[in-house]
């Protein structure tokens, strides 16, 4: 009998979870070998079911999920990762691209078209959607970008997660707390941030941030 593909899924919302082994698992060529709701359970399934293939959700309760991507791509770069997210794809596909990503697919998907998505990346090849797929064509043939997100493209991983707590309003104090860094190293990524962006104030920079998130979903 041939060998299954074997699957780690990373998602911490357990219904949804279940939901994506169910519905891996309806193709009898697929095994579900290991799943985990948190990083550091990520982490530790890597090594011990060595999967064929990984989906990942990057909002994960404990740490930042592309970071796992990262990780798990540097470890075990013959695995193709595809990441399924509720996060919009504008934002979050490139730069799941970056960390290692094969794919990149929301939630609100049918399960056909996650299945395509698996195939895809399981073939060698990148699943995007068709519209993120003429978006990254434009840009890389210097057409018009839309929907304001041309100058969070200039932002690091770092930079982009201290945009994306101010966006959320919180202060200097707590998103120290949140990342682990000093009060003087957020203010000093705030400034840069403001450079970046041509924002000359820090109200300007939580106006600007809140527009972005009000906006990113629409």
């Amino acid at each position: 009998m041939e060998r299954r593909i074997s699957f780690l899924v990373v998602e911490d919302h357990p219904i949804y979870r279940q939901g994506l082994v169910e519905l891996v698992e309806s193709d009898s060529r697929y095994l579900v070998s290991s799943e985990a709701g948190s990083f550091d359970d990520a982490l530790k399934a890597v090594d011990d079911s060595a999967p064929d293939i990984a989906l990942v959700d990057i909002s994960l309760f404990d740490k930042d999920g592309l970071d796992f991507v990262r990780i798990l791509h540097t470890k075990r770069p013959s695995v193709p990762i595809l990441v399924i997210s509720m996060h919009d794809e504008k934002v979050y596909a490139s730069r799941a691209l970056a960390a290692g990503a094969k794919g990149y697919v929301m939630k609100y998907e049918t399960a056909a078209v996650i299945r395509d998505a698996i195939a895809t990346v399981l073939s060698g090849h990148v699943f995007l959607s068709q519209s993120m797929r003429l978006r990254l064509v434009d840009t890389m043939f210097g057409g018009e970008r839309q929907g304001g997100s041309v100058p969070l493209d200039r932002l690091s991983e770092r930079e982009f997660q201290i945009f994306e707590l101010i966006a959320l309003g919180y202060g200097p104090k707590e998103i120290s707390d949140v990342l682990n860094l000093s009060v003087k190293t957020v203010d000093a990524y705030r400034d840069r941030l403001k450079q970046k962006l041509d924002i000359r104030t820090a109200s300007e920079l939580r106006k600007f941030a809140a527009t972005w998130w009000r906006n990113v979903d629409k």
